[in-house]
């Protein structure tokens, strides 16, 4: 069983630095981790080659530096890792993103399956995932949260839905998307720190993998942020003297502003 995880770098606290120009976010590989929801991904992934045999290939598009993701993962079981990495690829949105992921998949070649995290942390858009199914011609599956079982063919298991819990069944190839509760993502071990440290990571430039420009980057994105902020967090604490009453009436003058 051949399957390909897509990764994403996200930042590892909450501080979001946006370019002015641009309005996409900084992603300079200080202080990045994998996307959360990818780990619980790419632990399924192992756990099913452990069960079955075959592959786990992590994919990512990003900066040079997300390499050292890359083998973050290879720690943790992955075999080998794909990373895109070209100026063209810039400030995609999710639909040139999926295509230029497509292009990843296409490269690698032999799969069974595709397993995404439900969504980026620092994007909740959800759509990377069913996006690269669509670009790719898959049969996908959003919010699994648990594989019933799968083999060489097709795959069943239980999705998350509005209205409760589905259980489908999918033919393979297929993608699917995952969500936290599927599993406990495993740290890494010496001996897969060892390995991570000379296991094949192979970069790919838009030129080799022939891509479109006009459908990459902020080139390819039909997505344009108008405006983007970082918040402001303030505070300060009042005393609120004299009876209920008069507390009272003071806290909702307060709320009315």
């Amino acid at each position: 069983m051949n399957i390909i995880v897509c990764v994403k770098q996200v930042p590892s606290t909450n501080e979001v630095r946006l370019d002015p120009e641009t309005h996409t976010i900084i992603r300079d590989g200080r202080q990045s981790v994998i996307n959360p929801f990818d780990t619980y991904g790419l632990e399924e992934a192992v756990q099913i080659k452990e069960r079955l045999g075959g592959k786990v290939t992590v994919l990512s598009m990003g900066i040079p530096a997300t390499e050292r993701l890359l083998r973050d993962a290879m720690s943790r079981g992955a075999d080998e890792g794909v990373l895109l990495t070209d100026r063209a690829f810039a400030g995609a949105d999710t639909l040139a993103t999926s295509y230029a992921l497509s292009l990843g998949v296409k490269q690698i070649g032999d799969y069974d399956l595709i397993i995404c995290g439900k969504m980026a942390v620092d994007g909740d858009t959800a759509q990377i995932g069913p996006e690269l199914a669509e670009t790719l011609g898959l049969p996908h599956i959003a919010d699994v949260k648990k594989i019933l079982s799968v083999d060489e063919t097709s795959l069943t298991c239980l999705k998350i839905t509005d209205e409760g819990e589905q259980e489908l069944q999918v033919p393979l190839p297929a993608l699917i998307t995952v969500l936290k509760d599927i599993n406990m993502p495993r740290l890494p071990s010496i001996t897969g720190v060892e390995f991570s440290l000379t296991a094949p990571c192979t970069c790919f430039s838009a030129q080799q993998l022939e891509a479109d420009t006009g459908r990459t980057g902020l080139n390819g994105s039909p997505t344009q942020v108008v405006r983007t902020f970082t918040p402001e967090r303030g505070g300060e604490a009042q005393e609120i003297a004299g009876s209920l009453e008069e507390q009272a009436a003071k806290i909702l003058e307060i709320i009315k502003g």
